[in-house]
C-alpha cells in the first residue's frame, strides 16, 4: 500500500478515526456474545474469557482473510457512493457516526444488536443520501439476505437438534464426567465463536477501510476486487481486539445470563450450532450476524429444554431490536450524510 500515491486531507483522516471508532466499538459490544455463555457456565472467568477472544478475533482476521476476502468484498460493493471522491469520503464519513451512535444506544440498553446490520443499513442509507435507490446493489444485498435467514433458522435449529443429540447420547453417562468433557468442549467452541468473530466482522469493518482508502486513491477501486494488505488486517484486529478487552459484561450478561439459564452441555451445544454456522457462512463467503447466530443458537437450545425456559421478553427486545436496525441506522445515516453534506 503506497501513501505516497495519494493526498492525505480532513475528510481521510475523519473517515478513517470513524473507522477505527467503529471497529473498536465492534470489539467492546459484539465480540462478548463469542464467549457470553462460557462465562454463564463458568467454563471460563470473565478475564480469561476476554483475553482468550481478544486472541482468537485477531487470528480470525488474519487467517479467514488470506483464506477468503469474499465477505469484505461484499460489503465494500454493497452500495455505489459515486464517483466523486469528496462526497463519497463525506457520505461514508456520515455512515461511520451512525453506526458509532447506533451501537452505543444499544449497549447503553443491553440490548445485543447486530453492528453487521447496522454496518450494511448504515453505509446503504449514506449513500442513497447521494444517489436515492439507485446506489443500492441488489446484488450483494441478496447475500445480505440470504445470509440472516440461514443464519438465524441454522442457528436456532442446530442449537435444539445438538443438545438432544446430546441428551440421548449421554443419558446414561455419569454426569460429573460429562461435565468435564463438556467444560473443555464448550471452552474450545468458545474460541472458535471469537475467531469467527474476527473472521466475519473483522472482514466487514476491513471492507470499509479499503473503501476510505480507495477514495483517496491510496488502493485501486475496490468494485474491480482487491487484495487487503497485511497492515490493514493487524490495524484492524488489533482495534478490535482492544475494544474487546475494555469489557462487555452488559451484553454478556444479557446474552448469557437473562436470555436462558443454561447448563455446561447446552452451553457446549450453543457455542458448537453457531461455530457450524458461521464456518459456513464464512467459507462461502456469506456476511452474517455473529450475534443473530450466536442468540439464536442459545434460543434453540432453550426450546429443546422446554419453550418456558426461555425468558421470552428479553427475546422480544432482541428481535425489536434486529428488526430496526435496517431502517433505523439507515435513516440515521442517511440524514448524518445530508447534514455532512451541508456543513462540509
Amino acid at each position: 500500500m503506497d501513501f505516497a500515491a495519494g493526498h492525505v486531507n480532513l475528510a481521510l483522516i475523519v473517515t478513517l478515526v470513524l473507522v477505527v471508532g467503529v471497529i473498536f466499538v465492534n470489539g467492546w459490544t459484539d465480540a462478548p456474545n463469542a464467549i457470553a455463555t462460557a462465562i454463564s457456565t463458568r467454563v471460563l472467568k470473565p478475564k480469561t474469557a476476554i483475553w482468550m477472544a481478544v486472541v482468537m478475533n485477531f487470528l480470525g482476521v488474519v487467517v479467514m482473510t488470506f483464506l477468503n476476502a469474499t465477505v469484505a468484498e461484499t460489503i465494500s460493493n454493497i452500495a455505489d457512493f459515486g464517483s466523486d471522491q469528496r462526497t463519497a469520503q463525506i457520505a461514508l464519513a456520515a455512515s461511520l457516526f451512525a453506526i458509532v451512535f447506533w451501537a452505543v444506544a444499544s449497549w447503553y440498553y443491553a440490548i445485543p444488536t447486530s453492528e453487521s446490520h447496522a454496518l450494511i443499513a448504515g453505509l446503504t442509507g449514506s449513500a442513497m443520501a447521494l444517489s436515492g435507490l439507485d446506489a443500492i446493489n441488489m446484488s450483494e444485498w441478496s447475500k445480505v439476505l440470504f445470509g440472516l435467514v440461514f443464519s438465524t433458522v441454522a442457528g436456532f435449529v442446530g442449537g435444539y437438534l445438538v443438545v438432544r443429540l446430546i441428551e440421548r447420547l449421554f443419558r446414561h453417562t455419569d454426569r460429573r464426567k460429562t461435565n468435564k468433557i463438556f467444560s473443555a468442549g464448550q471452552a474450545v467452541a468458545a474460541a472458535g465463536n471469537a475467531f469467527l468473530h474476527g473472521a466475519q466482522d473483522g472482514q466487514k469493518f476491513m471492507g470499509v477501510f479499503m473503501l476510505g482508502l480507495s477514495y483517496n486513491g491510496f488502493v485501486d477501486n475496490v468494485a474491480g476486487g482487491y487484495t487487503i494488505p497485511m497492515e490493514v488486517m493487524i490495524v484492524c484486529s488489533l482495534i478490535m481486539g482492544f475494544g474487546t478487552s475494555v469489557g462487555g459484561m452488559k451484553i454478556i450478561k444479557s446474552v448469557g445470563m437473562d436470555m436462558v439459564k443454561l447448563e455446561t452441555y447446552q452451553g457446549f451445544s450453543a457455542d458448537l450450532s453457531a461455530v457450524i454456522t458461521l464456518f459456513i457462512c464464512s467459507w462461502t463467503g456469506i456476511p452474517v450476524s455473529t450475534t443473530h447466530t450466536k442468540t439464536t443458537a442459545i434460543m434453540g437450545v432453550g426450546a429443546a429444554k422446554r419453550m418456558s425456559s426461555v425468558n421470552w421478553s428479553i427475546v422480544g427486545n432482541m428481535v425489536l431490536a434486529w428488526v430496526l436496525t435496517f431502517p433505523g441506522a439507515g435513516i440515521i445515516a442517511y440524514v448524518m450524510a445530508k447534514i455532512f453534506l451541508m456543513i462540509f
